[in-house]
């Protein structure tokens, strides 16, 4: 059974709580990636910063991405997958909620990211295509 741990990017690197939107921005430009987990100074998710998050309640609102934190972009719900769910538990949740990209927890502690791409490359096309069908029908 395929588990949400073999499909995961593990290591996924954090937005630290305090660091500013432009750092951010940055880290996630070097790491080709557009979305990062925000952790809080105990380490634990707390949110997740995306490339549109950056876009709509920074830059479109007028505010200094230099002066804003990741922290107040962090949502107060946080949608989480554990480490041993199984696949069908990781397309279930995915689909629900309808996001692209989905932390991998242990216990408290982050673990690693699920993306869409992450997705396509551990499952067979239908599983893929179902997922995309259910992001894309709710967008």
């Amino acid at each position: 059974m395929t588990t949400a741990r073999d499909m995961m990017t593990p290591d996924a690197t954090c937005a630290r709580w305090d660091e500013t939107v432009a750092e951010a921005a940055r880290k996630m430009v070097a790491l080709d990636v557009g979305a990062l987990p925000i952790c809080g100074p105990d380490e634990r998710l707390k949110g997740m910063l995306t490339d549109r998050d950056i876009v709509l309640k920074v830059v479109a609102e007028g505010k200094d991405p230099e002066k804003c934190t990741a922290g107040e972009l962090a949502q107060d719900e946080i949608v989480t997958i554990g480490a041993d769910a199984s696949a069908d538990e990781v397309l279930t949740v995915m689909s629900e909620h309808r996001i692209r990209r989905v932390p991998v927890i242990e216990g408290h502690v982050l673990v690693g990211i699920i993306a869409q791409a992450d997705v396509a490359r551990t499952l067979p096309d239908r599983a893929v295509g179902d997922l995309v069908e259910s992001l894309s029908a709710h967008s």
